[in-house]
């Protein structure tokens, strides 16, 4: 079993270098639509395993056929990334799209939205005092 610092060190080198493979070695052009990027590596504590997290920039079709496509290069990116890290066995790879991105900007348009509803019944209740003495009456 591999230790902590171990496994954070792997993690890191394998967001690394297969976010360069992203860039420059992967030739598939399903890859090459969307705009990919690796958000996190979850490398399990005996170094066999690797979940990628990947963001896909574009509209449902597109990720669709970009996951496609990296589920379809798996062997080469696994056989590839044992050529760049010196480990004894390279962990297998599963790549799982990473939609938190999207999920934080509409909690903050819906925050905005809530913000901006409040603020406008402030101004509402400031400018019409009186609607306020009906209530409490």
């Amino acid at each position: 079993m591999a230790t902590g610092r171990r496994v954070s060190r792997v993690a890191s080198l394998i967001k690394q270098e297969i976010s360069q493979m992203l860039l420059h070695g992967i030739k598939d052009n399903r890859i090459g639509i969307g705009m990919v990027s690796v958000t996190d590596v979850d490398v399990s504590g005996d170094l066999q395993h690797a979940k990628i997290f990947v963001s896909i920039y574009g509209s449902d079709q597109v990720r669709s056929e970009t996951m496609t496509g990296l589920w379809s290069a798996t062997g080469y990116i696994r056989s590839e990334l044992g050529h760049r890290i010196r480990l004894r066995r390279t962990p297998e790879i599963i790549f799982i799209e990473d939609r938190s991105l999207e999920r934080g900007t509409e909690i903050l348009s819906l925050l905005n939205q809530l913000s901006q509803k409040r603020q406008q019944q402030e101004i509402e209740d400031i400018a019409d005092p009186e609607s306020e003495t009906e209530i409490i009456e």
